[in-house]
């Protein structure tokens, strides 16, 4: 909407809002505007010298980490806070909750905490100052409006009861709205705003009911790791050791983490938000937040609190907050800045323009790269490569977490499971918010480049397959010029570059429906179904395995039999509970008479593999295993013509033919001049070949291969071909089809479950007693062909219907369109008696619901003789 006329009739009221300025004791004159009054604590006992967990940090976040190791059973557990708690973000922080999020794990641990501020107000006699006033989202443009209907359907999944709206209903529950650009909006009941230093405190009066004890007004200086792991917390009120340390640091959360060597990505921004004086007519409670127009607002007793996320962001202490910010410091109003939000706030909510301003906040609270808490252990995943000893146990983080009073109980609930059971298990795919998603390559530069933009994009709409173009070409792989002069179109992953199809003269535009580089991924489909397909293997992880114990240490840590030399396997990984925590690949080789082996996942998932088997390790000698993903690249063919194709590069042609070289077996020979470990495995569903060698060697492999493939048809592919070939062979992947919250009988990997072997592997015991149950599992994973699609296809966690339109069955797990069938495909998970063909489904795509087919066998060649068998064209 044009806003140019309203915004010059505001220019003398922003000019009039630059002169406010925090009073000199800006946390009293806040926290009196929000109803806050400090509450009394009594003095801090006097330091113990051991604890079994120390907690640094007295916000919300520290507070609920604290209040949930006592109430789950760890009652020796104390947190130290340099100030006083709710000291950094916590007091200035707006108050907002919403059980709202893409990511159905994160919606379910924001419903958890908002739920919880009750019991915590029941258990400590300290007022959380609920408003459960109900929060709506505006939608002012068409495609916001389907956006928002599409999530009203994914909400059917994850259980929110959320409603669409008219404008009309929009400005009932917000009275001051100006309905004249709104299309809709979406409500739902379970959102407000809450007292923040109330909540804070009634976690710390929670906690200690539970034995916990809290320290204000003690600093932690510095952190020494022991050698029995445990850990010296030097304070400037004496020392203690504790067996573990939860890094809730908030704004200071680099810096306690560089005392243990850990680097932790994240930065402090800058973020504004007005409290106006009395309206001129009571508008009641409400919360709203106006995407298109990037800002929220809500009530305030007789005004409103009006915040902004401007695209125009700065960032606050970039290298490294001042220990000597106080507790009750606020950052100096930038509004000309933020002045285009506040003249689209103002055009929305014209009444603003008759209230005076009393008071403009301007506080920093901390962004991860993706926006998303860093929660976990560190162990194992290279942030803490500064460390002595180049690692650290028992250092657990819980930080970032901007959206505190919408997720800090959740946060709280995770960690302290984790800690405790070895898993969070509540909500156990929490992959979102663990800090293993990011590695040491995660830079400073890089975390202020992609915090900065992922603050100006808060209420932005996210795409499928939408890649931003902040802190791009951190990571490129040996084959990067190559795959760029081919035409790649990149994307990032784990920091790396990867290519997602090839027409460097076609830019994606990105849509919630089919985008326009439709027709190119089914040409490049096609050159793998009718001729031969390269690939470039930069996006797997490498994990190389040694040593005399090697092969019964894998035995111990993979759910699968252990290949022979020469031969490789499918992987499932399991947790000790019997679900899924991995599916790897696993190649077997030997170097005279030792065993080696090269173990193959997805690359975002190093750090993450990474830890898992750090903690494996323990108490094993004779095994090393490394991370040798950037030393080892690779090269994939795929297509009828692959042979043909490896052949005209190989001394010995009749070494790759069928019946030398059969699916699953590994070979070690040349490809050209480059020695290479050769392996027969597709992820098309078509013969194929992966060539794995040294980093160095690639761009000669690349360049025999190129030349060799002219004649027969050679087409470079990228993932977005992959992933339309392994919806129609019914490939499920990680993160998708594989998370930890399955089971192997769930997800379909049961059939390469070794239950029989001897070894105790680990989630041996659960898995059997699941499969001795001979009990239907709750949940099947099945393919969906959905029908009468108009140009757009699923893409996760729509929800799946019964026959009769009236039962949420199940929800997708992913989708795309399958060139070479001719469908639109989805995976899904749905009840065990709505799995078969008989059923009669539908699916919510863009909102709108559509009859689906379950598919009993893959859609494409569902005997497997194209990839099996002798004749790669049957």
């Amino acid at each position: 909407e044009d806003a140019g006329s309203q915004g010059s009739a505001l220019a003398p009221m922003i000019a009039s809002l630059r002169t406010l300025r925090p009073a000199a004791r800006p946390r009293r004159w806040l926290t009196d505007a929000l109803h806050v009054a400090p509450r009394a604590f009594g003095s801090s006992p006097a330091l113990a010298p051991q604890h079994k967990v120390v907690v640094i940090g007295g916000g919300v976040v520290g507070t609920s980490v604290l209040y949930h190791l006592a109430k789950l059973g760890w009652s020796d557990v104390a947190l130290l806070e340099r100030k006083v708690l709710t000291a950094g973000s916590t007091w200035h922080a707006a108050g907002g909750f919403h059980a709202l999020n893409s990511d159905p794990t994160v919606s379910a641990l924001q419903s958890y905490t908002i739920n919880l501020y009750r019991e915590i107000e029941e258990l400590s006699g300290q007022s959380c100052g609920l408003k459960y006033t109900g929060g709506t989202n505006f939608a002012c443009t068409e495609e916001r409006w389907q956006y928002l209907r599409n999530e009203w359907a994914k909400h059917r999944t994850m259980g929110i009861e959320s409603v669409l709206l008219t404008p009309e209903e929009c400005k009932e529950r917000c009275p001051i709205l100006d309905t004249t650009h709104v299309i809709g909006g979406l409500f739902d009941a379970n959102e407000g705003y809450l007292d923040c230093s109330g909540v804070t405190w009634a976690f710390a009066k929670s906690a200690q009911h539970y034995g916990a004890t809290i320290h204000q007004h003690t600093k932690v200086e510095s952190l020494k790791q022991l050698s029995n792991g445990s850990w010296e917390v030097v304070t400037d009120k004496g020392v203690c050791v504790a067996e573990h340390v939860v890094n809730c640091g908030g704004l200071w959360a680099r810096e306690v983490g560089a005392m243990a060597g850990v680097h932790l990505p994240l930065l402090p921004m800058q973020h504004h938000y007005l409290i106006t004086e009395d309206l001129k007519e009571d508008a009641g409670l409400f919360f709203a937040i106006d995407l298109d127009g990037e800002n929220y607002i809500r009530s305030e007793r007789g005004g409103v609190l009006l915040g902004v996320y401007e695209p125009d962001c700065r960032p606050w202490a970039a290298d490294a907050t001042p220990w000597d910010y106080g507790e009750d410091e606020l950052l100096p109003p930038d509004l000309d800045r933020i002045a285009p939000q506040l003249e689209k706030a103002y055009s929305r909510y014209p009444v603003l323009e008759q209230a005076g301003v009393r008071s403009v906040v301007n506080g920093a609270f901390t962004f991860a790269p993706d926006g998303n808490p860093l929660i976990g252990p560190v162990q194992g995943t290279g942030l803490a490569s500064a460390a002595p000893s180049g690692d650290v146990r028992n250092y657990w983080v819980a930080c970032a977490v901007m959206a505190g009073f919408a997720q800090g109980g959740g946060v709280g609930l995770c960690l302290a499971e984790w800690m405790i059971h070895g898993r969070a298990q509540s909500y156990p795919d929490i992959f979102a918010m663990d800090v293993a998603r990011f590695g040491r390559w995660a830079s400073k530069a890089y975390t202020l480049q992609k915090s900065q933009e992922n603050y100006s994009r808060r209420f932005r709409i996210s795409y499928p397959n939408e890649e931003l173009p902040a802190a791009r070409g951190l990571k490129t792989s040996a084959l990067h010029a190559q795959m760029e002069a081919a035409g790649a179109n990149f994307g990032s992953s784990y920091g790396l570059e990867y290519a997602k199809y090839f027409a460097a003269d076609t830019p994606e535009t990105y849509s919630l429906c089919r985008s326009n580089v439709f027709p190119i991924v089914a040409q490049e489909v096609d050159a793998v179904r009718n001729k031969v397909g390269l690939l470039e293997m930069s996006t797997f992880s490498k994990y190389e395995v040694t040593g005399p114990e090697s092969r019964r240490w894998l035995d111990h840590l993979l759910a699968c039999k252990v290949p022979p030399a020469g031969r490789m396997a499918l992987a499932p990984m399991l947790a000790f509970d019997g679900t899924l925590m991995g599916d790897l690949t696993v190649m077997s080789a030997r170097d005279g008479d030792t065993d080696r082996f090269l173990l193959l996942g997805s690359g975002y998932l190093q750090a993450f593999h990474m830890r898992h088997f750090a903690q494996q390790l323990e108490g094993w000698s004779g095994v090393c295993v490394r991370n040798v993903t950037d030393e080892v690249g690779g090269l994939a063919l795929a297509g009828p013509r692959s042979r043909e194709l490896l052949e005209r590069l190989v001394l010995d042609p009749s070494a790759v033919s069928h019946d030398a070289m059969r699916f699953m077996a590994v070979r070690s020979m040349d490809v050209g001049l480059v020695p290479a470990t050769v392996a027969r495995v597709s992820v098309t569903g078509e013969l194929g070949y992966e060539i794995t060698t040294q980093a160095s060697f690639l761009p000669g492999l690349y360049s025999a291969i190129v030349s060799a493939g002219q004649d027969l048809g050679l087409a470079h592919v990228g993932s977005y071909a992959l992933n339309s070939l392994r919806l129609e062979k019914s490939f499920g992947i990680w993160s998708r089809e594989f998370t930890p919250e399955f089971t192997p009988r769930m997800s379909g990997m049961d059939r390469f479950v070794a239950y029989d072997k001897a070894s105790d592997f680990v989630g041996k015991a659960a898995a059997t007693a699941e499969r001795a149950a001979h009990q239907k599992s709750e949940k099947r994973l099945v393919t969906l062909e959905v029908h009468g699609t108009d140009g757009a296809d699923a893409w996760g966690y729509e929800p799946v219907w019964s026959a009769d339109g009236q039962t949420n069955v199940g929800f997708t797990t992913s989708g795309g369109y399958g060139h070479t069938v001719g469908k639109s495909l989805a995976m899904a998970y749905v009840d065990a008696d709505a799995a078969s063909a008989a059923a009669g489904l539908s699916v919510h795509i863009l909102a709108e619901r559509l009859p689906a087919t379950v598919l009993t066998q893959p859609a494409w060649d569902p005997r497997g003789l194209r990839m099996l068998g002798p004749d790669p064209t049957a």
